[in-house]
């Protein structure tokens, strides 16, 4: 058993369907620090997302085990809380609202007045404490995803999960939100762990890069870790030759290295499969003698 804060221990996911399986995740092991941030990338449908359901208890894993902090990960917590695409807020609670529904369930300890600070605090961390009345549909997109950071942040996880929390923004706005991310986590050293689609995000965020390879059995290909200093500024970034470097190798891998190691899993399978075939006509034609 790994003592690293977060260790993801071989696990595998296979999903059954009308007598059908098929298998999304294979063997995979990951340990993370804490405060360490985690980018998880690759192609569509490799179970990106899977994986981190698997990490939040949203999901059992077929095999294979998630330690948090020395206990076994079997169910959602308060020690990890998600950030989806989707910002998930209730239309009908105002943004104060939304993230004291999150609070008054994870800091019972605290009293009503304790409450309120920690909620208005977490909001102005995002820069939302202007709107603490509002209701979703009073404000814009990016504004949703920061409440519903905001709320992420004020249960106090072990962990922050966010399943490509900016995919559904434009352009700007993402700039602006990746802005904040990174300012907050270098204000708090949460643990993150981040499902991106994007290069040039993961490699701005991320001390490490995560690349599984294409489905079925998707595995980790490749880890690259980032040795660019915090905080980081995109702008500076752009020319920077070591920034480049990571953003090449993360393409590189998505679309030159993908192929050789989807061959090689490929050779790997026949092998098996002919072995299999073989031992399964040594034990016939020893039963026939």
């Amino acid at each position: 058993m790994s003592n690293r804060y977060l260790s993801i221990e071989n696990v595998d996911m296979t999903f059954y369907a009308k007598g059908m399986e098929s298998q999304v995740l294979k063997g995979i092991d990951l340990a993370v620090d804490r405060g360490e941030y985690i980018s998880i990338i690759g192609h569509s449908g490799c179970g990106k997302s899977t994986l981190l359901n698997i990490v939040a208890g949203l999901t059992k894993s077929t095999s294979g085990a998630v330690i948090l902090d020395g206990k076994e990960v079997n169910s959602p917590g308060p020690d990890r809380s998600v950030v989806f695409q989707n910002h998930s807020l209730l239309p009908w609670l105002t943004v104060y609202e939304n993230v004291a529904l999150a609070v008054n369930k994870t800091q019972r300890g605290k009293s009503k007045a304790e409450r309120h600070e920690w909620i208005v605090k977490n909001l102005e961390m995002v820069g939302m404490g202007h709107a603490l009345d509002k209701r979703p549909a009073e404000i814009s997109g990016g504004m949703k995803q920061r409440v519903g950071i905001a709320r992420a942040l004020a249960m106090e996880p072990k962990v922050l999960l966010l399943d490509e929390p900016f995919g559904a923004l434009d352009a700007l706005t993402r700039a602006h939100l990746q802005e904040e991310v990174m300012r907050i986590q270098d204000e708090l050293g949460n643990t993150v762990i981040m499902i991106t689609h994007d290069v040039d995000e993961a490699v701005l965020l991320s001390d490490r890069i995560v690349m599984l390879t294409n489905g079925p059995s998707a595995r980790i290909g490749e880890i690259l870790d980032i040795d660019l200093p915090r905080p980081r500024d995109r702008i500076a970034l752009a020319d920077d030759p070591r920034y480049n470097h990571y953003r090449q190798e993360v393409l590189r891998f998505l679309y030159e290295k993908q192929r050789k190691v989807e061959s090689l899993a490929q050779r790997r399978g026949a092998v098996g499969e002919k072995e299999k075939g073989e031992k399964q006509k040594d034990e016939k034609e020893k039963a026939r003698a």
